[in-house]
């Protein structure tokens, strides 16, 4: 009977931890959520990454025939741009940027768990088309007339494509609205625009780009939706169509988003450099206003996609310049990274590995993307693996190792413990290994001729060597990630014992315990200057030597609290009330796009448009009950 009833009591305890998280709108645990969600999405992606390799891995391959091929490839791009990039950034998002900016929580924090689900419910309806054996095969671009017509693609794969990125598209749009109004008006007080961390300034202009960006994928998605479902011929130049609109609309979002990816890692670099040098960062005044130029310019190069579909002379002279001008400000950020580093007192600790080798990564992508702006060296290299080297650097080498030293950094504010600083060694040296084993060869093999998106090749074509090379890389690329798992899972074992500032930080976030009460900030702090907790730390937030013993000066500066995240709420502090009506909004808009699916079968046609409308009630009732709601709970319900 005692067992049974400590066995009932474990589940009741199971149970209400589980509610816990559905229903919570704590920007800390959707962070969580968002960072461990995509952690699964990379390897199921890079899963599907190495299926292609092996493939390739040496000529006239067997292991996946060209559908197959074509549909891993198709998943594989678009899953780890829109599943594991973008959400892997917005959970940096949550975890560091109401923190960084001395705020209690995100200005809408049920918004921000409706972007949550809404990622989530997305991302796995698009996986689920493997499910029904009709994965999307038209490329991560899903080129017209290639996506657009059922005469090429007639199976509903396209359709999960389509109505996925929608949902996905809702999610970024909805954070990136929150984040730019947290950032607009919940800062500290002191802490003007200029006095505002990196990171944050390059959220905050992601959080734009977004918001700019998105609508013309949206508007593309819907053309595309109407191609498909009503026969309409937006694409079609049979009977008026255009399919060049479509890469015009792909890429007017599709040059936005490189940025939209690499401009936190960009903002996480520009946070770890000055830690652990022991120093500011060099020229943070122009490290801001170049990602706002940046951001400006990435509005005016997408047609570099679209040198060979005959735009003519004019046209690609002005967007093979106005791509030149961008690597203005891209270098601007390196130079004042590097300098960052001079003569500061260099402390490679894993995330200092990481950041460092993301500066090199960018500077290896940089150099091949301005070729890409040479119109004549572009006709050369267009749909060959160069163009696929060159992009891997920049998504893979830059931003995900960016975002690998954020995780670094940021681990012990989020769980109160500190990765294991050998494991973390062997995860850097593994993935910087293989990320150049990798890529670094496909421009060889892009020069020499290979096209991307081919399922296989001739022994004569003399790829075989070089192909096998890459392939040899991916795996060790893909072993090391397991590392991260390996290493997470052992510091997960042991206590808690990360203090407040691990790292001797320099922003408010690391004022606080590791990892935060519920309530962030027991007094909302007063900002003084950039590097706010350096400046209370030291006074004028200039270089400290290595040699400086700093204990007893952190000691003195960190603010002591009442209530380090245990009992009731401190007096005045409000916190949101957990909410199942955003998971509920999430699935019934997620309905809707699955009954556009089913309506495109031939088997499940029928019940496609009843399943429509069952998840547009439940959008309205979910929504209605949103508003009703309250939004504060009561100070006595709350316990951090």
């Amino acid at each position: 009977m005692a067992e049974a009833a400590i066995r009932l009591e474990q589940a009741g305890y199971r149970r209400s931890a589980l509610v816990e998280w559905l229903t919570t709108v704590d920007h800390k645990k959707i962070g969580i959520l968002y960072y461990w969600t995509s952690i699964v999405y990379l390897l199921l992606a890079g899963f599907l990454a190495l299926l292609m390799r092996i493939q390739l891995a040496q000529p006239d391959m067997h292991f996946l025939g060209p559908k197959t091929y074509n549909e891993v490839m198709t998943m594989h791009g678009t899953m780890m741009i829109f599943a594991v990039a973008m959400p892997l950034n917005a959970a940096f998002f949550n975890i560091a940027v109401p923190l960084m900016i001395g705020a209690r929580d995100v200005a809408f924090p049920r918004l921000n768990a409706f972007s949550y689900w809404s990622f989530l419910f997305g991302s796995l309806l698009m996986w689920s088309s493997f499910l029904f054996g009709h994965a999307p095969d038209a490329g991560w671009f899903g080129y017209a007339n290639l996506s657009s017509s059922r005469l090429y693609s007639a199976g509903p794969g396209l359709d999960f494509w389509d109505l996925g990125l929608q949902v996905l598209g809702i999610s970024s749009i909805a954070g990136a609205l929150n984040f730019f109004v947290t950032i607009v008006n919940m800062r500290a007080p002191g802490m003007s625009l200029m006095r505002m961390p990196v990171y944050v300034w390059m959220v905050l202009i992601t959080a734009i780009l977004i918001l700019l960006a998105f609508p013309s994928l949206t508007v593309g998605l819907f053309m595309i939706m109407f191609d498909r479902y009503f026969n309409t011929n937006f694409f079609n130049p049979l009977h008026g169509g255009d399919p060049v609109i479509w890469q015009h609309l792909f890429w007017i979002f599709g040059h936005p988003e490189v940025y939209i990816l690499v401009l936190p890692p960009m903002g996480i670099i520009s946070e770890v450099l000055p830690t652990f040098s022991r120093k500011p960062l060099f020229g943070a005044p122009f490290v801001i206003f170049a990602g706002i130029a940046i951001a400006f310019l990435s509005f005016f190069v997408w047609a570099h996609h679209m040198f060979t579909v005959g735009l003519g002379p004019v046209p690609n002279a002005l967007f093979a310049a106005s791509t030149m001008l961008i690597g203005i400000p891209t270098g601007v950020k390196v130079f004042n990274w590097l300098a960052t580093m001079w003569g500061g007192s260099l402390d490679f600790k894993t995330p200092m590995k990481f950041a460092s080798a993301a500066v090199w990564m960018l500077m290896m992508g940089g150099v091949t993307g301005v070729m890409h702006a040479t119109v004549p060296l572009d006709y050369q290299q267009q749909d060959s693996y160069f163009v696929v080297a060159h992009f891997h650097y920049v998504i893979f080498g830059v931003i995900v190792s960016g975002l690998l030293a954020g995780t670094y950094y940021w681990f012990p504010k989020m769980y109160g413990r500190l990765l294991d600083e050998r494991l973390g060694t062997w995860h850097f040296w593994l993935t910087f290994i293989g990320t150049n084993l990798t890529f670094f060869p496909m421009h060889f093999v892009g020069l020499d001729g290979m096209p991307r998106r081919y399922f296989t090749y001739s022994a004569e074509t003399g790829w075989g060597t070089w192909n096998l090379v890459i392939t040899i890389g991916a795996f060790i690329l893909g072993l090391a990630q397991v590392l991260l798992l390996i290493n997470v899972v052992k510091t997960m074992r042991q206590p808690a014992t990360a203090s407040a500032d691990p790292w001797d930080g320099r922003t408010l976030e690391w004022t606080i315990p590791s990892p935060p009460p519920a309530y962030n900030f027991a007094v909302i702090p007063t900002v003084r200057g950039r590097d706010a907790y350096w400046i209370e730390k030291y006074g004028d937030g200039h270089h400290v030597p290595a040699a400086t013993d700093t204990t007893q000066r952190r000691e003195v500066h960190e603010p002591r609290h009442d209530n380090p995240g245990h009992g009731p709420l401190p007096p005045g502090v409000h916190l949101p009330k957990p909410s199942w009506w955003p998971l509920i909004v999430s699935a019934g808009l997620t309905a809707m796009a699955a009954g556009m699916i089913m309506h495109g079968t031939e088997t499940l046609g029928p019940l496609g448009f009843p399943i429509v409308g069952l998840g547009a009630f439940v959008v309205f009732f979910g929504l209605l009950g949103w508003h009703f709601e309250p939004a504060i709970e009561h100070e006595e319900a709350h316990v951090a």
